[in-house]
C-alpha cells in the first residue's frame, strides 16, 4: 500500500469525532453546542459524567494509535508511519466530516506517540498524569507534556524525524489551547473534576 493510502486513510479516521459519536449513543447534548464547545473528553465529562469521557478519550487515542499500527503490520516505511500519525492527528483537529472543526487533539496525539514509539507515549502520559494529580486541571496537564514532548522524544526515540514531528504537533496542540493559557495566566482557568 502506498504512503498516500496511509496519509488518507489516516486523516478520514481521524476526522471521525469520538466525542459527537459517544454523545448520540448516551443520548447526550452535541458536545460542540454544550460547556466548552469542545469536542474533547473533558468537555464529554461535564456534560455526561466519567464513562462517555473514559469511552471518548479511548476512541480519540485508538484513531491516532490504530493507523500507524496498522500501517507497520502492513510493513509500511518509516516515514510512512510518520506522516500516517500526523494525519491521523491533523484528521482530529480539521475533520472533513465536521467542516474542518475539530477539537484540541491531546488524546489523538497520545495514541500517535504510543504507536510511533510507546516508550514515548508512556512517559508523556506519566507526565500529564502527574501534573493532573496536583493541579486537576487537564489543560495545564495537556500543555506541560505538550511543552516536554519534544525533549523527551529526542532523549528517549533518538530519532530526528520523530522528535521534528512532535514538535510540531507539540506547537498545534499549544495552540489549540489559547483561551486556556489566557485563562491559566489570569489564575481563573477551572479544574477539570
Amino acid at each position: 500500500m502506498t504512503t498516500l493510502f496511509w496519509v488518507i486513510a489516516s486523516y478520514l479516521l481521524g476526522s471521525l469525532s469520538s466525542a459527537v459519536i459517544v454523545c448520540r449513543l448516551f443520548g447526550l447534548p452535541d458536545p460542540r453546542t454544550q460547556g466548552s464547545r469542545n469536542p474533547g473528553a473533558t468537555n464529554v465529562y461535564r456534560i455526561g459524567g466519567k464513562l462517555p469521557a473514559a469511552l471518548t478519550f479511548l476512541g480519540d487515542a485508538l484513531k491516532g494509535f490504530l493507523p500507524v499500527i496498522m500501517a507497520r503490520a502492513a510493513s509500511a516505511d518509516e516515514m510512512t508511519l510518520i506522516l500516517a500519525g500526523v494525519a491521523a492527528f491533523l484528521g482530529h483537529l480539521y475533520p472533513l466530516f465536521f467542516g474542518f472543526k475539530g477539537g484540541k487533539g491531546v488524546a489523538t496525539a497520545f495514541g500517535v506517540l504510543l504507536g510511533w514509539h510507546w516508550p514515548l507515549g508512556l512517559s508523556l502520559l506519566a507526565i500529564w498524569i502527574s501534573v493532573f494529580v496536583l493541579f486537576r486541571i487537564s489543560s495545564l496537564s495537556a500543555l506541560t507534556a505538550a511543552v516536554a514532548a519534544p525533549g523527551i522524544a529526542l532523549l528517549v526515540s533518538g530519532q530526528s524525524a520523530i522528535t521534528v514531528s512532535v514538535a510540531g504537533i507539540s506547537l498545534l496542540l499549544i495552540g489549540r489551547h489559547r483561551e486556556n493559557i489566557r485563562r491559566l495566566l489570569r489564575g481563573v482557568e477551572r479544574s477539570s473534576v
